[in-house]
């Protein structure tokens, strides 16, 4: 049987902030346009969550706090004040080396609000940029400029918020290979310790999934695509930044500590609307409008679904997010969860996908290939229902 993460209570923390200043077409996450929303409210309920949670799963030292959206500042600063105030009294044991992540979009981050982050404890900003040319800004609905990206950098920069990150995307309607380079050279020029590199994906429920129905979405070709990952990640080796992940690219020593504790399926609470948790062994989604989270919140948990993860699915789930790592996964750590190897579970597809070319073996560590980091959705879907015994 397991050891559910050795009987710790859990070291990272995700919360949300539903609140956007506008929807962008590609967006299909749980976020809400500002205007008119009860974000006090809101974040009075998130307070209540906290303080519900902790008694039921009390927190040891947190290692990982990371608050995601939305865009979480779109908080003004007495609101952005209360909200942190409210993480640092229910989680009151931070390690030393925590690492604090906020999400943030260019143009919502000025001196003031960036001064209350860093008082109240964040000290790692990811922006996101997506593009260096206004056009494609503006054609995928995002309301900062290029101008604003700078802008936004610097004010970090002075309010002593140095571990900063951008994500950028490629794939976007009208990009050219060349536009590409050019935002890939031009975030480079800015030598931060960590970059997000994305693929365009089509959701449903978004503004691009009606357009694409309607063949009215110019997407690059699949050959253009496949281009632009590989000069994205060519150009990332040549500047020294490791592929640690699918899409993130760190200098050494500057990976997202909190996303690698997804990557390793370690526990994780999961606060706010629409929020994912998984605390030993039990997923749990929250209700996802911001009305009706309030609402709940005040009478128990605001809980959507709550489940047990089978050890089938969790070994499955050990397997598809830690393949996304460079590193790969580890027999010791797969006997750590499980105490049973990964052989003795996966032979049949890990043999498969050796012979194939798309995964290598290091002593007791599998990790994708260079041609299996292209396959990566492939390699990944093969380990699920694909148990040689349990």
């Amino acid at each position: 049987m397991t050891n559910l993460n050795n009987g710790r209570p859990p070291e990272a923390v995700y919360l949300h902030i539903p609140f956007c200043t506008n929807k962008c077409f590609y967006c299909d996450f749980n976020s809400y346009v500002l205007k008119d929303q009860p974000v006090m409210d809101y974040l009075q309920a998130l307070d209540r969550e906290m303080e519900m949670t902790v008694k039921h799963t009390p927190p040891g030292v947190i290692k990982t706090i990371f608050v995601g959206g939305g865009t979480p500042t779109v908080l003004k600063p007495d609101e952005m004040a209360y909200f942190l105030e409210s993480v640092r009294t229910h989680f009151p044991h931070w390690d030393e080396h925590i690492e604090f992540s906020m999400e943030a979009n260019p143009g919502t981050t000025d001196k003031d609000k960036l001064a209350v982050m860093k008082e109240g404890g964040v000290n790692r900003v990811s922006f996101g940029v997506q593009a260096f040319q206004n056009e494609l800004l503006s054609g995928i609905g995002r309301i900062h400029n290029v101008d604003d990206v700078y802008r936004s950098l610097e004010n970090a920069r002075s309010a002593g918020l140095n571990n900063l990150s951008v994500d950028l995307m490629f794939g976007l309607p009208n990009q050219t290979v060349d536009m590409l380079r050019e935002s890939i050279r031009k975030a480079l020029e800015l030598d931060l310790p960590h970059y997000s590199i994305y693929s365009l994906k089509v959701e449903e429920n978004t503004l691009f999934h009606t357009l694409f129905n309607k063949n009215k979405l110019p997407l690059p070709s699949e050959e253009d695509e496949l281009e632009m990952y590989l000069l994205l990640m060519s150009a990332m080796e040549a500047a020294g930044y490791g592929q640690y992940e699918i899409s993130n690219f760190a200098k050494p020593g500057m990976e997202s500590r909190h996303n690698i504790t997804y990557w390793r399926n370690e526990d994780y609470y999961g606060l706010g609307a629409g929020a994912h948790g998984y605390v030993k062994r039990q997923r749990h989604m929250n209700i996802k409008g911001v009305n009706p989270y309030i609402e709940a919140s005040r009478s128990g948990l605001p809980r959507l679904d709550a489940f047990a993860v089978s050890e089938q699915e969790a070994m499955e789930d050990f397997m598809m997010v830690g393949l996304r790592m460079r590193e790969g996964v580890s027999d010791q750590a797969f006997r750590a969860q499980f105490g049973k190897s990964l052989q003795d579970i996966f032979k049949g597809s890990l043999n498969k996908m050796l012979t194939a070319g798309l995964l290598e073996q290091d002593v007791d560590t599998y990790r994708l290939s260079k041609q299996g980091i292209l396959f990566g959705n492939d390699v990944f879907g093969e380990f699920v229902g694909a148990l040689t015994e349990v």
